[in-house]
């Protein structure tokens, strides 16, 4: 499509008004929200919260009294990435790619008890040598598009009903996420429903992906996959602002591949999670359960997550230093029906690095991280990450479960570290600037079992959201 560049002129046009006089002197407006369709501007009804330039947009009034309202935004993100060997030398070497994305949206309440979103993604792939991944291009389509019945008693208490396409996104986002990463987010038709008491949340969801296409207006639901289940979460206080998840979901998938070979699937994970994100200890603690049937077999998997971190809001830069570790089941033997491979169902979709080389299955990890407040804005990470096989009888997966290195050929569970660099500037709440580089070394499986080159990867990226 020639004329997405056209929009590009335009919000860089519109990225000038970052610094733009504020029409009042009211409190800095909330950040954006990961589902824009999270975000409520109500408070606008009162005119000295205005202080954004985009407030004239965010809070349309329908009626004298802003009741019935219609709230505009959008996004634009440009992305460059560049792999050096990709695959591990597998795949043909380019020059590097270009990756663009962009959204609109528009939200629309007509009644107190009604709500209608709708959302367009324009992806599109330029320069990558082997063609556009299934993440990479969607040139137009809708991305959201639901309704929304609320009921709200008591401002401590409401349920809502949503009916439609919709993100989903749950917990850090290690099972059920928008795929912020890719150039093509996730989003799912169905059913979602969301109870509200307190701090107390409960989601309750039946739904099936949507499945990707390249050309305009194509996306139709994917009938040969399904989610549904529940999730909660639960505020802990004798924890120091800690929180606990607890969750059941399901996956039905008419013909799932991994190592041992295809069959239908249908997996039942149980989980929970304990959480605090107050500085200056933080911590994310995840374990999971996962039984059903894989063709005639058997399904026994299981996944233990951490992340805890510390931060020293006192020193110069403040610093904070952190250690994840994984444990992610693998299959014992891919000659037996029975499976013992762990699937992730919808990942994040940078789950270890934006490189995402290796996805969370068959999988061990250790990834030590240090991160500095260089500026007020400007935010400098550094981390090492290390990875093994949990299980020598299966291979190796990306964030989609897609099988990358079959086990044969090598007995060695050590794949190889990840050095990485980040730097993040975020001058204003529009506008965000990214530019990150990571070396893996390759380890003994991957040059035992085929091409096993180290890979350079070099990745930057701007976003403006309004």
């Amino acid at each position: 499509m020639r004329i997405i560049p056209m929009v590009v002129i335009v919000v860089l046009l519109l990225a000038g008004f970052l610094r733009a006089p504020a029409r009042g002197e009211g409190p800095a407006p909330p950040r954006y929200q990961l589902n824009r369709a999270d975000e409520d501007y109500r408070y606008l009804r009162d005119p000295a919260q205005r202080s954004d330039f985009w407030d004239a947009v965010k809070f349309l009034p329908l009626d004298p009294g802003g009741a019935r309202y219609l709230s505009l935004g959008g996004e634009a993100r440009e992305r460059f990435e560049y792999f050096g060997n990709p695959n591990w030398g597998k795949d043909p070497q380019d020059s590097g790619y270009l990756l663009q994305r962009y959204f609109l949206h528009a939200d629309l309440h007509p009644a107190q008890h009604l709500r209608f979103f709708a959302q367009l993604q324009s992806s599109l792939e330029s320069g990558r040598a082997v063609g556009a991944r299934p993440t990479d291009r969607d040139e137009l389509d809708l991305h959201q598009a639901f309704v929304d019945l609320r009921l709200e008693p008591d401002p401590a208490f409401s349920f809502t009903l949503r009916a439609g396409r919709q993100e989903l996104a749950y917990g850090s986002q290690r099972i059920v996420s928008v795929r912020e990463g890719p150039n093509v987010r996730q989003s799912f038709d169905g059913l979602r429903g969301m109870l509200r008491l307190g701090e107390w949340q409960l989601d309750g969801i039946a739904t099936r992906p949507v499945l990707t296409r390249p050309h305009l207006f194509d996306d139709g639901t994917d009938n040969h996959r399904a989610l549904w289940g529940i999730y909660s979460v639960l505020p802990v206080p004798h924890l120091g602002k800690g929180s606990v998840d607890l969750y059941y979901l399901g996956l039905y998938n008419r013909q799932a591949r991994y190592d041992q070979g295809s069959a239908r699937e249908v997996r039942h994970s149980l989980g929970t999670r304990l959480w605090r994100t107050e500085p200056p200890l933080d911590y994310n603690f995840e374990a999971l359960y996962q039984w059903g049937r894989f063709g005639a077999g058997d399904i026994r998997a299981w996944t233990v997550a951490s992340d805890t971190g510390y931060r020293w809001e006192n020193l110069p830069l403040g610093p904070r230093i952190s250690l994840k570790a994984d444990i992610v089941s693998g299959d014992r033997d891919r000659n037996h029906r029975g499976l013992q491979t762990f699937n992730p169902l919808f990942p994040k979709g940078a789950y270890f690095s934006e490189g995402a080389l290796i996805g969370p299955a068959n999988l061990i990890n250790l990834d030590p991280t240090l991160t500095l407040q260089l500026t007020g804005h400007l935010v400098l990470t550094a981390d090492w990450d290390f990875f093994w096989r949990e299980s020598a009888g299966d291979g190796i997966y990306n964030n989609a479960v897609v099988l990358v290195r079959p086990d044969r050929g090598s007995s060695s569970r050590y794949l190889g570290s990840q050095g990485q660099l980040q730097l993040e500037w975020n001058p204003g709440r529009h506008l965000s600037l990214v530019a990150m580089y990571s070396h893996f070394f390759a380890g003994p499986f991957l040059r035992e079992s085929g091409p096993g080159k180290d890979v350079d990867y070099l990745t930057t990226w701007v976003s403006y959201r309004f």
